[in-house]
């Protein structure tokens, strides 16, 4: 894949591999792939403006 890459510290890289082939995924980064996309279209799908997706992340400790 090409593109920009994100640094993923170790502990959970080492999940990202387990889950990926216990779930059946060819590889980590497809299994990154549809996790992600599905959590985009949970924002996607609420319809919740900026401020609202901030506030829900800032709740789950993804940003300060």
């Amino acid at each position: 894949m090409f593109g920009p890459s994100i640094r993923i510290d170790k502990a959970l890289l080492a999940k990202i591999r387990k889950y990926a082939g216990i779930a059946g995924y060819s590889s980590p980064e497809e299994f990154v792939r549809h996790v992600l996309e599905r959590e985009i279209a949970k924002f996607e799908e609420g319809g919740a403006s900026e401020d609202e997706i901030r506030k829900r992340m800032q709740g789950l400790g993804y940003i300060s």
